[in-house]
């Protein structure tokens, strides 16, 4: 599994869930989406997971669920994310079984060491740069996002800010890939801006 998540982590889209901009970042490239849509009520969320898995399975892209892995596994999801306050992994793992993706977020090594422990099979880890997105989210030194990637053996994404701008300054820190929002979903034309992401990663 761990090749092939590699290369699904390649640009991975973070989406609210607008339907239409999902299909356009997916169009343009993206190769992994997240669905994270904190404030939706359990049915409304339910509703968006399984319209934008709709999608995903049409462009052979693993769905990802934000902090809900009850969710994931009600609509058959590639597997959920959690953040650092957000639930246990091992619970996550117990529900979702051992076949399905399971992320985790590390802002330390201690984090993401415990974090592969637990079984997380991928780490995000930033802000690697300034961010709208998350307000609390503080800029990690490189050195220090470096340093998470060569402490464990699972694959991880850089995320925070990131854009066709400054993509360049995280080439030879060790990362899997890319977690964007923002730099796809706050763009004129998504797909494009997906495009040109993805051509800046490759």
């Amino acid at each position: 599994m761990q090749n092939d998540l590699r290369r699904n982590l390649l640009l991975y889209a973070i989406s609210d869930g607008e339907l239409d901009a999902i299909e356009a970042a997916l169009r343009g490239g993206a190769t992994m989406l997240q669905l994270r849509a904190k404030d939706l009520p359990d049915s409304e969320l339910l509703t968006l997971a399984r319209a934008a898995k709709k999608i995903t399975y049409q462009y052979k892209v693993p769905l990802i669920i934000n902090d809900r892995a009850d969710i994931a596994a009600q609509v058959d999801a590639a597997g959920t994310h959690l953040g650092l306050s957000d639930g246990d992994l091992r619970a996550a793992r117990a529900l979702l079984g051992p076949d399905k993706i399971l992320g985790a977020t590390a802002r330390s090594v201690d984090q993401a060491l415990a974090a592969q422990a637990a079984g997380a099979d991928y780490l995000g880890s930033g802000a690697v740069f300034g961010t709208n997105t998350k307000v609390d989210a503080v800029p990690m030194p490189l050195a220090l996002f470096q340093e998470i990637c060569s402490s464990v053996s699972i694959p991880v994404v850089a995320i925070g800010g990131i854009d066709r701008s400054n993509i360049a300054g995280l080439k030879g820190c060790g990362m899997a890939g890319f977690a964007v929002a923002g730099g796809i979903f706050r763009a004129q034309n998504i797909e494009q801006a997906a495009k040109e992401l993805r051509e800046a990663v490759e």
